[in-house]
């Protein structure tokens, strides 16, 4: 009994411990880039994550309102999500990790097999 009582407690403990990782690394909102350029509304699109351009300053980049990444990521630390992005206009995949902090995001986004790569820092809209 008492070892039963223990695997449950286990279990228990670590569910809710994979539950709490996973809700403390919610990149879920809207974002503004730190360049000033981007709002970007990040949510749940069926099984993935979707961050859609809201409003884009620089359309010189091909960038526009409107265009997304489909993200798949999945829990890498608490507050660290990593996966694969797919840009639907371009029709490429990135690699990409997403750092969830209480007040900003950080972005790292990598072609050819992690040789290219960028970083971006996100602050939450107000």
């Amino acid at each position: 009994m008492r070892i039963a009582v223990l695997t449950a407690f286990s279990a228990l403990m670590l569910t809710a411990a994979a539950s709490q990782a996973q809700q403390s690394a919610d990149p879920s909102g809207v974002w503004l880039r730190d360049d000033g350029n981007a709002r970007v509304r990040i949510a749940p699109c069926g099984r993935n994550i979707c961050a859609t351009n809201l409003w884009i300053r620089d359309t010189s980049k091909g960038e526009e309102a409107g265009d997304r990444l489909i993200m798949s990521l999945q829990p890498k630390s608490p507050d660290t999500l990593s996966g694969t992005a797919f840009d639907e206009k371009r029709e490429r995949t990135y690699s990409i990790t997403v750092q969830v902090s209480d007040n900003s995001l950080l972005t790292r986004g990598c072609i050819l097999g992690g040789v290219l790569c960028k970083n971006v820092r996100w602050q939450p809209a107000r």
